[in-house]
């Protein structure tokens, strides 16, 4: 069984920075696809950051690019999410996501999220 469990999040205030994790079990980061979404309420969900499936290219959202950093620990199969210089926009529920392949696959995993609150 597949788990993706997200952990990190919490209230800063603007200019702080948070670094969001996620652990997987029962799967394997590497050869497929896998990122972080997030949803702010009463928006939809975004693409925050991505990795390619053998980890030769990241995404960034033109919102995040320059404050946040995508990385892997591939010893602890867990994915991670740098979060610098955090905005009030930047509020939401993060989800991390992992796919079968490709990222343009789509993604067939989904954590239960973590919420990360700024104030300003």
């Amino acid at each position: 069984q597949v788990q993706l469990v997200e952990s990190g999040g919490g209230s800063v205030q603007a200019g702080g920075s948070l670094r969001l994790s996620c652990a997987a079990s029962g799967y394997t980061f590497n050869g497929n696809c896998r990122g972080w979404f997030r949803q702010a309420p009463g928006k939809e969900r975004e693409k925050v950051a991505f990795i390619s499936p053998f980890g030769g290219n990241t995404y960034l959202a033109d919102s995040v690019k320059g404050r946040f950093t995508i990385s892997q620990d591939y010893a602890k199969n867990t994915l991670y999410l740098q979060m610098n210089s955090l905005k009030p926009e930047d509020t939401g529920m993060y989800y991390c996501a992992a796919g079968l392949g490709g990222c343009a696959d789509g993604f067939s995993y989904w954590g239960r999220g973590t919420q990360v609150t700024v104030s300003s």
